[in-house]
């Protein structure tokens, strides 16, 4: 993978829970970071004492978080209605050159900022609650 715009990199939710992606706009910033914990199988006769994982085992999850400016009604509000509902919907993060993760997610913390001087900014922190999917780009 080459060098890539940070800017092609898209945050897009499910703008009405029929698969209909609308890109979460004014993002200027965007993360997205894959966990996995470990199982301890380590016992007194582990081989010099080193740790040892259970293979295939633990609980994977995957983070998203992003920042920016209002710049499209219909996913500020998409944003806002999700978050105090609680609500579980697909998410889509394109990554340029290398392919598309979708899956379920859930909106953890939702922030507004603004000085007088300046625009309101917000920030947005998602995490997942289901099987995340992985699309390569062709």
């Amino acid at each position: 993978m080459v060098a890539q715009k940070g800017r092609d990199l898209l945050l897009k939710i499910d703008g009405s829970g029929l698969g209909d992606f609308v890109t979460v706009a004014g993002l200027r910033s965007k993360r997205i970071a894959f966990n996995s914990q470990t199982v301890d199988i380590t016992d007194a006769d582990s081989a010099g004492r080193w740790r040892e994982l259970l293979a295939g085992s633990g609980i994977q999850r995957a983070s998203v978080s992003g920042s920016g400016i209002f710049k499209d009604q219909q996913s500020d509000a998409r944003l806002r209605s999700c978050f105090f509902g609680g609500e579980i919907v697909r998410w889509q993060l394109a990554v340029p050159d290398f392919g598309t993760i979708e899956g379920p997610f859930q909106i953890t913390a939702l922030e507004y900022t603004g000085n007088h001087d300046g625009e309101v900014t917000f920030e947005v922190a998602l995490e997942s609650a289901g099987a995340i999917g992985f699309t390569v780009t062709p």
